[in-house]
């Protein structure tokens, strides 16, 4: 089990409930931290003292206020920390569901647990620390298809941004103008149709509304 866990969280009703949570683990030494560069800084002064932190949980959303903030997300203080300290445990906590986000934090910067916010989801935060302290992944059953192999694998950065706009209620030639302007290939009519042609398959989606309905389903968009 670990011994030094640093958990950075801005709102203070969870923040204590995560620290009440893991009381029951009689973890030595467990820091908080409201501010993403306060926690950085935390996580700094640990290791100058050769007492580094096993375990960072962070949310990923921080809501701004008068301090100005050179860490503005748990993903830029968890991307600064892992980049510092490889070894660092990350267990992110957060209320985003979105499949894509959960894939890109597990496959770009290997955290070790994905726990989705919710009416018990203290309860799972203790299993998923356990499971991690066991060299072990977790992840909520809500997001587990992030790191699925199945089909939806298959969906990258340029489908994502297909169905956004098509979610949007623009039509090819719409779209095709979009991705032009911010310089996103294949833009032609005919890759794009192609491309949209495809999804259909792999959603098993009659039209483009059903499409759309099944990425959301999905949490892909």
């Amino acid at each position: 089990m670990f011994t030094k866990v640093l958990i950075a969280e801005d709102m203070d009703d969870i923040n204590t409930g995560v620290l009440t949570a893991l009381s029951e683990l009689e973890i030595p030494t467990i820091d908080r931290a409201q501010y993403c560069d306060d926690a950085d800084l935390k996580a700094k002064r640990a290791r100058k003292d050769e007492e580094p932190y096993e375990l960072l949980i962070t949310d990923l959303s921080f809501v701004k206020d008068y301090r100005k903030q050179k860490l503005a997300s748990g993903e830029e203080l968890l991307i600064k920390l892992k980049k510092e300290q490889p070894d660092l445990k990350v267990i992110v906590y957060s209320v985003e569901d979105k499949l894509q986000c959960v894939r890109r934090l597990f496959n770009e910067y290997d955290i070790d647990a994905y726990v989705c916010k919710g009416r018990k989801s203290l309860k799972e935060l203790i299993k998923a620390i356990k499971t991690v302290s066991n060299g072990k992944k977790h992840l909520s059953t809500k997001v587990k298809n992030a790191l699925s192999a199945k089909k939806d694998m298959e969906i990258d950065d340029y489908d994502i941004s297909l169905l956004k706009l098509l979610s949007r209620g623009m039509n090819q030639d719409e779209i095709a103008a979009d991705l032009k302007g911010r310089s996103i290939s294949p833009n032609s009519l005919s890759s794009i149709e192609k491309r949209l042609s495809k999804l259909k398959i792999y959603f098993k989606a009659n039209n483009a509304i059903h499409l759309i309905a099944n990425a959301k389903d999905l949490g892909l968009i």
